[in-house]
């Protein structure tokens, strides 16, 4: 009953539904956005919005095969040979490429494949696209697949990376793991989750700002006296305040993500959610599909999101006004957004990648380890166990903090 009481209390103030009702329709709005702003072209110019999603569906209904060597190989061959016809042919004064029928008709509808086969020939921190193509030798084959693991070896022997043998091996052994031959097909709307995560980060400031006046509020309003002089003030009553703000923190995020995904997987449509992550990107180590790789590292914001509210629940216990509160909390969440990596080791920026607004990033192309003796985690793992731990220490902190406020 004090669970269900201090629930309700904090969902009937008008402080809450005003921050949540905004920070509902902020979130559509950002994850909107894409569907909006979509555009794809054809012969005839540019196609907007909904029409464009369909032309671009209906583009990738020949192309959901496997990538086989042999499919790679064929697909190479076909590009080049429209280069044997000069018609085809345009030249800027530094490269060629296709123009008219050519380009419209064979590279428009596989632009996204024809550079995915092509990246997997490229030499580490290389992005020529599929201009290289035409100078592939196919005399002995594509040899995608083979391509594709001497350029990770490549990443992973790089010096400016830094790596020691046990981090070579962990990423070496879990791109091994990816089957092959990789699937392609239309993953549109996977694509644009996975690489707006880090938007969930103001339905999360939200839930703090909600959050921060379980305590402070109480001390604002002078009935911390009454609170911690009852029977249960500092028993029942604080575990209540604990489990209710948990309980509605969660609630309240999972119907910002309902928001956040729907949005473009109604748009796009759920197409590509087991396709592997590779077809992104062809040297991403994690073996996992969109499906696959968009759960982890939604259980890994969850994580965030509750050592956020244990750390809000502290800083509330502690101070005298929620405002304060939040003074202390904001720059916590979103001073990273101004900071960026320059690598993917180094105290830095390994640090950089553990903070939560970095956190809700996925950052599957990275090979970013932490190797404890010599045992190796990947980002996802470590910040896994960051979090619980910090949850695990903050909760019981603010409870202390409660307890031992001294009323005055």
């Amino acid at each position: 009953m004090l669970v269900k009481y201090e629930f309700l209390k904090i969902l009937r103030k008008k402080s809450t539904i005003i921050v949540m009702a905004i920070s509902l329709l902020l979130t559509a709005f950002l994850f909107g956005l894409p569907i909006l702003q979509f555009q794809t072209y054809n012969q005839d110019g540019v196609i907007k919005g909904f029409d464009g999603i369909a032309y671009e569906k209906e583009q990738y209904k020949d192309l959901s095969v496997p990538i086989t060597d042999e499919y790679a190989a064929q697909t190479i061959t076909e590009y080049q040979k429209l280069f044997e016809n000069p018609e085809n042919v345009g030249y800027d004064g530094s490269e060629k490429f296709l123009i008219g029928d050519a380009y419209w008709n064979y590279v428009a509808p596989r632009e996204n494949l024809l550079s995915m086969i092509a990246s997997a020939y490229d030499s580490p921190g290389e992005n020529s696209g599929f201009n290289k193509l035409p100078e592939l030798d196919l005399t002995d084959g594509a040899k995608f697949y083979q391509s594709r693991n001497e350029k990770i070896e490549s990443l992973l022997n790089t010096p400016s990376r830094d790596m020691s043998t046990e981090q070579k091996e962990y990423w070496s052994n879990m791109s091994s793991k990816v089957e092959a031959p990789l699937q392609y097909g239309y993953h549109e709307g996977w694509k644009i989750i996975m690489s707006s995560f880090e938007l969930l980060m103001f339905a999360l400031l939200a839930v703090c700002i909600v959050i921060a006046p379980v305590f402070s509020g109480e001390y604002q309003a002078g009935t911390d006296s009454v609170i911690l002089s009852g029977k249960y003030g500092k028993t029942k009553l604080v575990t209540a305040k604990i489990i209710s703000s948990m309980l509605f923190g969660v609630l309240a995020f999972t119907l910002h993500i309902i928001v956040a995904f729907g949005l473009p997987l109604a748009a796009f449509g759920t197409d590509g959610w087991n396709l592997p992550l590779q077809i992104a990107g062809t040297t991403i180590p994690y073996p996992f599909t969109f499906l696959q790789a968009t759960l982890i590292n939604l259980g890994v914001i969850y994580l965030v999101l509750l050592a956020m509210i244990g750390l809000t629940l502290f800083l509330s216990a502690k101070m005298k006004s929620p405002y304060i509160v939040l003074i202390v909390l904001v720059p916590v969440l979103f001073i990273p957004l101004f900071l960026s990596p320059n690598g993917t080791t180094g105290a830095y920026n390994l640090t950089l990648f553990l903070l939560p607004y970095r956190s809700t990033m996925p950052e599957i192309d990275k090979y970013i380890s932490y190797q404890i003796g010599g045992i190796v985690f990947n980002v996802l793992s470590i910040r896994a166990i960051l979090y619980a731990v910090l949850t695990a220490i903050m909760l019981p902190l603010a409870k202390l903090g409660f307890k031992k406020h001294q009323v005055v």
